[in-house]
């Protein structure tokens, strides 16, 4: 059966932000036909259209997907629909940036099929976003939200990052009032972590800015949860918060491990027991397809002890939790004394205090 989740990966960016290690292509100018072409051989390689091919949800990320402008998405969109059909009620995402969220892109979107954002955001301080090399200011972030509304899409999504540098001055409790206010039906949270290769990483080692300090981690991680959840948001996985009716779909399908297709330079897929992934740099990535090559670099087969690793990390890390057995059982029980997880008969769910133990408890399960 064809996997009901595909991700397209489009790695267009404006500029690079100091803290981003993942696949992007920085271009003054977008090279939309050209990128298209290579979506739809790549479709052509890897999913030629010889069955029914059903679609849940459909995920544009990157990236700035946002940079293929109003007829990119719609041809887009399009070449996807020659080799799958999405369903009627399925859940289309795309990132944008909030400078790209205009009236006229996001109305096209919509007609398009579009009916989610996950909108770029960050923080909603103009000294935070400068310092992180973004390329829009606070007020966007409400124009383009009232911008998606005005377009018929309401089911919104904000991104924020949190636990930066003590020599950032910046409030996160100003930053989670101003994304309330918004009243978006998702947010996802993301500490800041340090990449090697990135000018985060550089302006660190050279010490012009100071590590981010675990303890700010903690404390903004649990002020987010307390405040979301008091204004009605479900902290249903680690990183991300929904109101009734609205969780992501598409993100979702990856932590239950269901199949999933991802296509476009340095995207993943997983029938299940293998996962494979694509060429990273975008230029690399072109060659291929146009040339009639597989795009696909490598891939891993889950053996026994790695699909049990991934099961017990995907549950522990979602409301859904993890069922133990009588061996961990112990392990479980020591927790919730802890006050890090609730168990409910055979299953332990990790609370916020536990998540932020996430790494080291569900490896002490595994053995790994």
């Amino acid at each position: 059966m064809s996997p009901k989740h595909l991700y397209v990966h489009v790695p267009f960016c404006s500029r690079r932000c100091i803290y981003c290690d993942f696949s992007i292509a920085v271009r003054p100018v977008v090279p939309v036909t050209e990128y298209l072409d290579g979506i739809d051989r790549e479709l052509h390689l890897r999913y030629p259209r010889t069955h029914e091919w059903n679609l849940d949800t459909l995920y544009l990320g990157g990236g700035t997907p946002s940079k293929l402008g109003a007829d990119g998405i719609r041809k887009l969109l399009e070449i996807v629909s020659q080799y799958a059909t999405l369903r009627d009620d399925a859940e289309v995402t795309i990132e944008t940036n909030p400078e790209d969220a205009s009236p006229a892109n996001l109305e096209a979107w919509a007609a398009a099929g579009v009916n989610r954002i996950s909108l770029g955001s960050q923080s909603f301080d103009n000294s935070v976003l400068e310092w992180m090399h973004r390329t829009h200011d606070a007020d966007s972030i409400g124009e383009a939200v009232r911008n998606a509304r005005g377009a018929g899409i309401d089911n919104i999504s904000l991104d924020l990052i949190f636990a930066l540098p003590d020599d950032v001055q910046r409030s996160w409790s100003d930053d989670l009032d101003k994304a309330l206010e918004l009243e978006p039906s998702h947010v996802s949270l993301y500490g800041l972590t340090i990449e090697p290769a990135t000018p985060l990483a550089k302006w660190t080692n050279q010490q012009r800015i100071s590590h981010p300090s675990d303890d700010r981690y903690a404390e903004e991680f649990l002020l987010a949860h307390e405040r979301l959840t008091a204004a009605g948001f479900d902290h249903y996985e680690v990183s991300n918060f929904a109101v009734a009716g609205h969780k992501s779909r598409h993100n979702s399908a990856y932590w239950t491990g269901a199949p999933y297709a991802g296509i476009g330079p340095s995207a993943h897929s997983f029938d299940g027991a293998t996962r494979t992934w694509n060429l990273k740099p975008y230029s690399t990535w072109l060659d291929s397809v146009l040339a009639g090559r597989s795009p696909v670099e490598g891939e891993e087969h889950l053996d026994t002890e790695n699909a049990l690793t991934e099961k017990v990390y995907l549950g522990l890390r979602t409301q859904a939790g993890y069922s133990v057995g009588s061996r961990d059982r112990a392990a479980a029980e020591q927790w919730a004394r802890a006050g890090w997880a609730v168990i409910d008969g055979n299953l332990v769910r990790l609370n916020p205090e536990g998540w932020l133990r996430l790494d080291s408890l569900a490896a002490g399960l595994t053995g790994s």
